[in-house]
């Protein structure tokens, strides 16, 4: 699996804050992340509650990450590919295209074992950002 992607494995609070400018309004999403251990890859599930726009309700998502040539590559559950990003880096940049708009992110990892992932989604369908802070789930505070 390598120490790269082992770094990330156990659970994690998960707290992402969203500025949706197309529409007006701004979220929240409070849960918790989990990294899996599947063969070869590490398998992430997030669930938790988002309030946006005067609505709350249950929300949940899965990625599955793997490591090849130094890189972290992310796909949909459905194995899909989604982005891939350096995680040797304090600042790991990331994009997807999911015409008509693109998504950008950047992860950063300054504040290790604490980090972010910020994504600017913009398009004509699409215009909000999301920052997601992760921390481990045992740490204090």
């Amino acid at each position: 699996m390598g120490p790269q992607l082992a770094r990330f494995a156990g659970d994690w609070t998960l707290m992402r804050a969203i500025e949706d400018r197309r529409l007006g309004r701004s979220g929240l999403f409070e849960g918790h992340a989990t990294f899996r251990p599947e063969g070869a890859v590490l398998r992430y599930d997030e669930a938790g509650r988002l309030s946006l726009g005067g609505a709350t309700m249950a929300a949940r998502q899965t990625h599955l990450w793997r490591l090849e040539g130094g890189r972290i590559h992310v796909s949909f559950a459905d194995g899909r590919p989604f982005h891939d990003f350096d995680p040797d880096l304090a600042e790991a940049a990331a994009r997807h295209d999911c015409a008509p708009d693109l998504y950008r992110a950047i992860y950063g990892f300054g504040d290790w074992p604490c980090w972010t992932l910020r994504w600017q989604v913009t398009g004509p369908v699409k215009d909000y950002t999301s920052l997601s802070r992760y921390r481990p789930a045992n740490a204090a505070g």
